[in-house]
């Protein structure tokens, strides 16, 4: 029997396709309401006492919501916007509509479960029955070999095991109609949200724009207008430009496009066109973002602790001074601040980037890893709570790594992947008129951050190029 009305709270799936639980909602109600919840945690202070979400990652948000109401008003619905506590505001959904049945997603991270949780009691006292859908990985969690307390310690353990016996279950269609989605159909504007519409500029490896349509254009442009998927793993670690990566990440972390669409147009690309390294590593990236998504179920809290799920116990420093240095790309290692230079200004960082920057500030400052997550939180467009945080801590050397150390050496980093200083001098153009300029030809703008690395300054330093000239 069906529900008379139920409600849809979308989360991390901003899309029509492949979307079970609105799939399943739409099939079993009469009657639909749909909401989109910005949370007010958006806007709240961090423990770095920043705003946890920049301009630019709410403004990719909201670009999502908009392209998600706009294609469910296509098929004769409606989607409600509130901004809020949820828990408060589904509590005043339930008393305007009186809903029977919700409809929502499971997502991975501690508060997001918390949340959950705390509607799902609400709703239990209101006798509303809840329908929650695990739509956030590639592999679903209830088909991969292990429960989550089991879940192996090395990802190449769980990648190959699930490459083995774990099917890929198939893609859900959209709903053909949603007419049954009633409520009015408002025009929204950001500022009544308290958004601030700032687009990453010109020099960004990308115009970003949130939304589904966006998503599954950026995947046909990747995979068939253009192959590049053919040659992925070789040019991952590139830093310019918009074609070295897949560039899929931020769709992702908001769920405008699921990683299963991914997986089958890889699958048919490889039948149709090539099957190589490289559009394997597409498939290994996946099956890593998985992982990360599954350690956090598996560890919960433990995860957001300075010693992380290794319980190392760490002495890290809370210098204030460092990290506002590193966060505004003025530590004086050209590498280090193009890249954060070009997180602030355009929300997004190459992976080969984020790796650096995150061993900087962890391995040659010492700083709070979770200091990094938490800026990197604010940042990104992509920020993704499981992805961010299992790779700094990963980093860090407080997560899931069977080698001792994940110590990157910024200097031949920037030799090997920035040879010309090409990079640099994109992010840090004052540079370009230094005579005889490279990457690897670095010093460090002040004796306080430069006392941290002796080690490298004895190997690498020489010859010193005073970069009390260099005024960026």
């Amino acid at each position: 029997m069906k529900n008379k009305k139920s409600l849809v709270w979308f989360r991390n799936n901003l899309r029509l396709a492949d979307n079970e639980a609105l799939y399943e909602a739409s099939s079993n109600s009469e009657q639909l309401i749909m909401v989109y919840i910005l949370d007010a945690r958006h806007w709240q202070e961090s423990p770095i006492k920043l705003r946890t979400s920049s301009d630019k990652k709410l403004t990719f948000l909201w670009d999502s919501i908009m392209a998600l109401k706009k294609s469910v008003e296509a098929k004769g619905g409606s989607l409600l916007l509130k901004k809020g506590n949820t828990e408060e505001v589904i509590a005043e959904l339930f008393d305007e509509y009186n809903f029977d049945a919700v409809y929502t997603t499971i997502e991975s991270g501690v508060y997001e479960e918390r949340e959950l949780e705390n509607v799902e009691n609400y709703l239990i006292k209101k006798g509303v029955s809840t329908y929650t859908f695990a739509e956030t990985t590639l592999y679903h969690p209830d088909d991969i070999p292990w429960p989550i307390n089991k879940l192996p310690a090395v990802f190449t353990q769980f990648r190959k095991e699930n490459e083995k016996q774990t099917p890929i279950r198939a893609l859900i269609n959209a709903p053909e109609d949603l007419s049954h989605a009633v409520g009015e159909k408002l025009t929204y504007k950001p500022h009544d949200f308290n958004i601030s519409i700032d687009y990453p500029p010109e020099k960004s490896v990308l115009n970003f724009k949130g939304g589904e349509q966006e998503a599954l254009n950026r995947l046909n442009y990747y995979f068939w207008e253009t192959d590049l998927v053919q040659t992925y793993k070789k040019t991952r670690n590139g830093l310019l430009g918009g074609d070295y990566s897949a560039k899929f990440s931020p769709y992702l972390a908001l769920g405008c496009i699921s990683p299963r669409t991914i997986y089958f147009e890889l699958k048919k690309y490889e039948k149709e066109r090539k099957s190589n390294q490289s559009t394997y590593w597409i498939f290994f990236e996946l099956a890593w973002r998985d992982y990360f998504h599954f350690i956090m179920k598996k560890h919960g809290n433990q995860l957001f602790s300075a010693q992380g799920i290794k319980e190392e116990g760490y002495e890290w420093s809370h210098s204030e001074k460092d990290f506002q240095k590193w966060s505004e790309g003025k530590t004086g290692v050209p590498f280090v601040d193009a890249n954060m230079r070009e997180l602030n200004e355009t929300g997004f960082m190459s992976n080969r980037g984020r790796q650096n920057v995150a061993s900087f500030l962890t391995h040659d400052l010492n700083i709070d890893w979770r200091w990094g997550a938490w800026y990197f939180e604010r940042q990104l467009l992509d920020y993704d709570v499981a992805s961010n945080w299992g790779n700094w801590a990963y980093v860090a050397g407080v997560g899931n790594d069977p080698r001792e150390n994940r110590y990157f050496n910024i200097l031949s980093q920037a030799k090997k992947y920035d040879p010309k200083g090409e990079y640099i001098k994109y992010w840090l153009p004052s540079l370009s008129g230094i005579e005889g300029f490279n990457a690897h030809k670095v010093g460090l703008l002040n004796g306080e951050i430069r006392e941290t690395h002796k080690e490298i300054d004895a190997v690498f330093f020489e010859p010193m190029i005073d970069m009390k000239k260099w005024d960026y």
